[in-house]
């Protein structure tokens, strides 16, 4: 099997040093601002529960017929800091090991739980949105109330924000850093190639 460069492997560990972060700070949130709220209503999505002015949010929400944000209506919370915590050990293995189909696979699985973690984020907003107490005290007929997956939206009197947190954008860093080392290690002939003629150059 192929080894790594050292640079890759460096690279690894700190990716895989950044994920335990996400432990300590919220992944995503979701604000809401209106006249009577000038200060933002916002809730924080963390790798195992939601946090902030959840109290506030389901008040208001009550009243267009959409359902009680709890922890325990998210059964992704129980597995996710798993996954989270399988990623980190393997990729701290694999910084020691350094074997370049090992480091292919992890990165791949650490893209798919980033893109399935979007996907269910994604459905559950879609319910919450839409699947609404037909007995609700306010019905406007045809109002859905999805809030977005990234970016604003109008709510009728509110204005909507999901974007990362502080743990959201560690993970992108994270990310960013597998997909370098492996970029590295895709091209490294050719950057060695480049080094060896600008070295030749110098000289």
């Amino acid at each position: 099997m192929t080894k790594l460069t050292p640079l890759s492997r460096w690279l690894i560990l700190i990716s895989s040093l950044l994920l335990i972060i996400l432990f300590f700070t919220p992944i995503w949130q979701i604000d809401l601002w209106a006249p009577q709220y000038p200060e933002w209503l916002s809730m924080q999505i963390w790798l195992y529960q939601v946090s902030g002015d959840i109290n506030t949010i389901n008040g208001l929400n009550h009243y267009i017929g959409m359902k009680h944000i709890q922890t325990e209506m998210f059964p992704e919370f129980g597995i996710m800091p798993y996954i989270a915590g399988g990623m980190i050990v393997t990729g701290l293995l694999l910084s020691i090991w350094g074997r370049k189909p090992a480091a292919w696979i992890w990165l791949i699985v650490l893209v798919g739980a980033a893109t399935a973690g979007f996907i269910d984020f994604y459905l559950w907003s879609y319910d919450y949105g839409h699947n609404l107490d037909p007995k609700a005290a306010i019905i406007v007929p045809g109002m859905v109330y999805q809030p977005p997956l990234l970016g604003s939206k109008e709510l009728l009197n509110f204005v909507a924000y999901a974007g990362p947190a502080v743990g959201g954008w560690i993970a992108l860093v994270a990310g960013l850093l597998a997909v370098t080392a492996l970029l590295i290690e895709l091209f490294k002939k050719k950057l060695q190639q480049k080094f060896t003629s600008m070295s030749a150059l110098l000289k």
